[in-house]
């Protein structure tokens, strides 16, 4: 693995282990599960390279950063808490953030609770959606009734560590190869299998030998590093704050739109956007964002977009942040002449909706180097 640079910084009474190479305007990335921010290797050099910062985060409860025993540590809005602070932390009052799985919602709601701190937002594999009628996990209970749910089995302390801290290696080999576009076969996906309820995360799966092309065993390797010692329990502290997550944030920024300038992208076998059967989590998305400059879809490409397809993922980031007057104040309005000053991805006419009032929603973050 190539040596990288380490701060690590107190924040919101954890130890967060934050990786910071390169200069200029400040680009925060935020890994999703089962990660680190290892997600993002092929990223960092080119950012570096086009004149950007980059802090690549290890969450709360992953790598190098502290996993704390309280499930209530790891929702949603301590997240949140934890990416405005690092960015304080830095000496920046603003950066452009990027979120892949739960780091694109952990971006998503930054945006929307410290809107002075982000100054643009880049969702991966999952979108920015309408607010859920009740929590999550209410919701997959009634849709999963009878059979295996992920989130449902990942939501009970000490049920799934125990299966996945068992084989570090096996779990995410499995994990990593069911997500992706290496398959098209949909039933073995993690969680839209269609096994018994009382079957196990990993009942099912296939173990790749040899690993898919995009993931080395060089690349393995640093994952099971990062899980090995800590083991996956801070991680999955996540999935058990579906009641807390909508009572905090979910309820409050119900019809809540994403005020700053903000970009989508997934891959063509993303099986995140069928967790909900029957429901079309892009459908009608542009209306929950004011300034939505694309969504980008990647053929054949699965779950872990960043790394099955660097070279478009590159291309769409660098794309959209060369299209940021990353000097210019947010608050100044935008007008017509506007569009014609926009890259050339897929662009997407922003939506005619009211300008909402976002306050700063949650306390300012403790955070210091």
């Amino acid at each position: 693995m190539k040596t990288r640079n380490y701060q690590f910084i107190e924040c919101n009474g954890v130890r967060l282990r934050v990786m910071v190479e390169g200069s200029g305007p400040l680009v925060v990335l935020v890994h999703g599960w089962p990660e680190f921010w290892y997600a993002f290797r092929h990223q960092i050099d080119p950012l570096v390279g086009a004149g950007y910062r980059v802090a690549a985060l290890d969450v709360r409860g992953y790598g190098g950063s502290d996993k704390p025993e309280d499930p209530a540590a790891y929702r949603l809005s301590q997240l949140a808490a934890d990416v405005a602070g690092v960015i304080t932390a830095l000496g920046e009052s603003s950066a452009v953030v990027i979120g892949h799985d739960w780091g694109a919602i952990t971006a998503w709601l930054t945006a929307l609770t410290y809107p002075s701190s982000v100054r643009a937002v880049v969702g991966m594999s999952v979108p920015y959606a309408a607010t859920p009628p009740c929590p999550l996990a209410d919701v997959y209970r009634a849709l999963y009734a009878d059979r295996f749910c992920y989130q449902l089995y990942f939501s009970e302390p000490g049920v799934a560590e125990r299966e996945l801290d068992r084989d570090v290696a096996q779990t995410l080999r499995r994990t990593f190869y069911g997500a992706s576009g290496v398959t098209d076969v949909v039933e073995r996906m993690f969680f839209v299998t269609q096994k018994p309820k009382d079957a196990t995360y990993l009942e099912g799966t296939i173990d790749p030998h040899p690993l898919p092309s995009w993931l080395s065993e060089e690349d393995l390797a640093a994952y099971v590093e990062a899980f090995r010692l800590g083991g996956f329990r801070g991680s999955l502290g996540r999935y058990r704050n579906s009641e807390r997550d909508f009572a905090e944030l979910w309820e409050p920024l119900n019809g809540r739109v994403i005020e700053q300038p903000a970009l989508f992208i997934t891959g063509e076998r993303e099986p995140l956007l069928s967790a909900i059967p029957g429901v079309d989590l892009m459908a009608g998305m542009e209306k929950l964002y004011r300034d939505l400059r694309g969504k980008v879809i990647i053929p054949g490409v699965g779950h872990w977009l960043q790394q099955e397809a660097p070279q478009f993922v590159n291309g769409a980031l660098l794309t959209f942040l060369s299209g940021l007057e990353l000097s210019r104040p947010l608050s100044r309005a935008r007008d017509d002449d506007d569009e014609d000053d926009r890259p050339t991805i897929e662009w997407i006419k922003p939506v005619a909706v009211e300008e909402p009032a976002i306050p700063q929603l949650l306390a300012t973050p403790d955070c210091q180097r």
